[in-house]
């Protein structure tokens, strides 16, 4: 196993949640802080990979919610849904085709936008720079 950081051309680290879920973060040293999207917008935003709700700039009033605000936010075990191949590219980057999803015999990309989002499989293509990664030594 080859612990990497991946990079993309758009500019973002990807941090890939237990359930498989995909999205981009601006910070190298926390790509999977809980300082994601909607953060002081009002909005609700997922802690991790608890899968509960969290409203912005709520105070923990049980003991139960101490517990799980204190719980990892990495997981050693992902599902079926987070196994991907991995190929390099002519330009030095990486892409990474999902094993389990295809789309009429086609791969499935991992792809950010340019904010960040990941994009629909339907409209990932390897060509696209949305779909390049550097791979990136975890220190």
């Amino acid at each position: 196993v080859r612990w990497r950081r991946l990079f993309s051309a758009t500019r973002f680290f990807l941090c890939i949640d237990g359930g498989g879920g995909v999205e981009g973060t601006r910070w190298r040293e926390r790509p999977g802080s809980e300082w994601g999207r909607g953060r002081g917008r009002g909005q609700e935003e997922t802690r991790g990979w608890t899968g509960r709700p969290a409203a912005a700039g709520t105070q923990a009033g049980t003991a139960a919610e101490e517990a799980a605000r204190a719980e990892p936010l990495l997981r050693l075990e992902f599902s079926p849904s987070c196994a991907f191949e991995e190929r390099i590219e002519e330009n030095g980057y990486n892409s990474y085709a999902s094993l389990r999803w295809r789309r009429r015999g086609r791969p499935m990309f991992l792809s950010l936008d340019s904010r960040g989002r990941p994009r629909r499989g339907r409209a990932t293509r390897r060509r696209h720079l949305s779909t390049h990664f550097l791979p990136l030594l975890v220190a």
